[in-house]
């Protein structure tokens, strides 16, 4: 998918699914849609193939109805098969052009970066946005490197020409800075998933991304 034009389509507030035992992703992705993302990312590790088909279904069709895009995770059968927005890549999984065979370009493809040669290497193989991070230390997934901080988010975004979504430790508090360095959205799971309240931490998300791209 070509670059042009495509921050008109990538969303601002990724909120990703936190399928932890004991969790219930659905209750917290409805409450940030309603506090508004604008994109979901369905990720559910460990699942079985009809387990995740059948969350990732239902959270398009929730994402439909919200007027919001549905992005899974790695798997492009998946996207495909419930008719999602996009889906998105990660260094352990299939690559960019692979995906691209698969699915044309009918599909939002997501890559995982955290310099510029790897930003660069990805958009080339036909990443229509990337997801850049850990842009601050986090605690949600384990096994990360090395927080990149705003430099690192700022060295990618500008060498790329394709929408940069920061991803890692962001809470709103964090959102100008970021916005400022070049990033195009956040993407978040605890700051969102993980609180008392979602729909509310969504909105502040939503509130502070709209005010910094006024500011910009």
């Amino acid at each position: 998918m070509p670059a042009k034009g495509v921050s008109d389509v990538v969303g601002q507030l990724h909120v990703i699914t936190d399928a932890a035992p004991g969790r219930d992703p659905l209750a917290a992705i409805e409450a940030a849609l309603e506090g508004g993302a604008d994109t979901i990312q369905v990720r559910a590790k460990g699942w079985t193939d009809r387990d995740l088909y059948h969350l990732a279904a239902t959270v398009a069709s929730r994402c439909l109805a919200f007027g919001a895009a549905c992005v899974i995770d790695d798997r492009v059968d998946i996207a495909i098969a419930v008719g999602a927005a996009g889906v998105h890549v990660g260094d352990a999984d299939l690559p960019v052009e692979a995906v691209r065979r698969v699915a044309g370009t009918s599909l939002l493809v997501g890559a995982t970066a955290r310099d510029p040669e790897a930003a660069r290497s990805a958009v080339a193989a036909g990443a229509s946005y990337l997801g850049v991070g850990p842009c601050f230390e986090t605690t949600t997934k384990q096994g990360l490197p090395p927080a990149i901080g705003l430099e690192g988010i700022a060295d990618v975004a500008v060498a790329v020409e394709v929408p940069v979504v920061a991803i890692g430790g962001i809470e709103a508090k964090d959102v100008p800075a970021l916005i400022a360095a070049g990033a195009h959205g956040v993407a978040v799971v605890g700051a969102v998933s993980r609180t008392a309240d979602p729909k509310t931490a969504a909105a502040e998300l939503a509130g502070a991304l709209r005010l910094a791209r006024q500011r910009r």
